[in-house]
């Protein structure tokens, strides 16, 4: 009974979890009103689309909702050649709520120094994606070949609408039961905070009784399962990080949900990160399939070139252990000063995410 009490705890701990990060979504959405979308069409050239697609998934914390709007706007509202960089910036705003998620730590020293450095391997791994494939696409445009190419042997295909469970059967229903009590309530006009600060509410509970629960689990050696069968082997974390974002349809909450499990010391920041780049790999196919159905040939070039972008961003960095060092590395060592210097960690989270892609955007418009 005493072994049930702490798995009873997880499983609670990672609902609140779950369901926090998707309230979270719905409030920055509430707040934005429409501006990520306004963003995404806004954007005049590639290197303006690539802060674009960082801001506006930030602001939308989601990358889900933002390529599916770029997908859907190739060849219309969006060029493929700034489709693709918005797609890459995507990738590196989605990383954002690692960060939120490792600032619940940051009362423990020693926790958030773990916390912070498991958050932020998902980001250092994408800018240095970013920095070997943006100047190449910009120069040679392989990908957007490459996508052309592909997208005209998949054209009429069809697809299949892949519906995640953990969505369609928890987040959502409760999400529209909050959003229709609040307006029930005479509410509407304060929404969007009030949806905030539930969030905030069961990420801070959900990570307190997902943190204790795991502690229990490590006392009891239940956390040498996780990490003798799944994150032993590198090949076996990275197809579990597919496999799961896959099922949740969020990269966001693949790689924020070991962040507590690094934070606790069940796992390292190393051991995380290859399936971090299964989570990269994962989230491809929702727009894939989402391509599919709708038809649209730009939009499936665009949602194949996010694929190829993915793929081959791991495949570069991966394999060759002086690469796949880096980003643990750069991680591990931010974790030991932003522990010592906890404010550092708002204030990056603030001007990699927000102030600096919105100050791109502003000079972009004003030259």
């Amino acid at each position: 009974m005493k072994n049930l009490r702490p798995i009873g705890g997880f499983v609670l701990g990672l609902a609140l979890f779950f369901l926090s990060i998707e309230l979270m979504g719905d409030a920055f959405e509430l707040f934005s009103e429409g501006a990520a979308g306004k963003l995404l069409k806004s954007a005049s050239n590639p290197f303006v689309g690539l802060f674009i697609g960082i801001l506006s998934t930030a602001l939308a914390q989601s990358s889900v909702a933002v390529i599916a709007v770029t997908v859907a706007s190739a060849g219309t509202g969006i060029s493929a050649a700034v489709a693709i960089p918005i797609v890459m910036g995507a990738n590196i705003g989605t990383t954002v709520t690692n960060t939120i998620v490792s600032l619940a730590h940051i009362r423990n020293r020693e926790e958030f120094k773990r916390a912070i450095g498991g958050a932020t391997v998902h980001d250092f791994f994408n800018i240095i994606i970013v920095a070997i494939l943006f100047p190449l696409e910009l120069l040679t445009g392989f990908m957007n070949h490459i996508s052309h190419y592909f997208a005209k042997a998949f054209h009429n295909f069809g697809g299949l609408e892949l519906a995640s469970p953990l969505k369609e059967y928890f987040t959502d229903p409760v999400s529209e039961f909050l959003s229709a009590g609040i307006d029930k309530f005479g509410f509407a006009d304060a929404e969007g905070w009030i949806v905030l600060i539930i969030a905030a509410s069961f990420l801070f509970f959900g990570l307190l009784i997902l943190v204790r629960s795991l502690k229990r689990l490590a006392l009891n050696q239940a956390d040498n399962v996780v990490e003798k069968y799944i994150f032993k082997a590198s090949s076996a974390s990275l197809i579990f990080g597919v496999v799961i974002t896959i099922f949740v349809q969020s990269s966001s909450i693949t790689t924020s949900l070991a962040v507590p499990f690094v934070a606790t010391g069940a796992l390292s920041v190393a051991q995380i990160f290859p399936y971090v780049c299964g989570a990269n790999i994962g989230i491809t196919f929702t727009a894939l399939l989402t391509a599919l159905v709708s038809q649209n040939p730009e939009g499936l070039s665009v949602a194949l070139a996010h694929f190829f972008f993915n793929v081959i961003g791991v495949m570069v960095v991966f394999p060759i252990k002086r690469l796949r060092n880096i980003p643990i590395w750069l991680a591990e060592r931010f974790g030991e000063i932003a522990s010592r210097y906890r404010l550092l960690a708002i204030a990056y989270m603030v001007v990699l995410f927000y102030a600096v892609p919105l100050a791109v955007i502003m000079i972009s418009r004003l030259f």
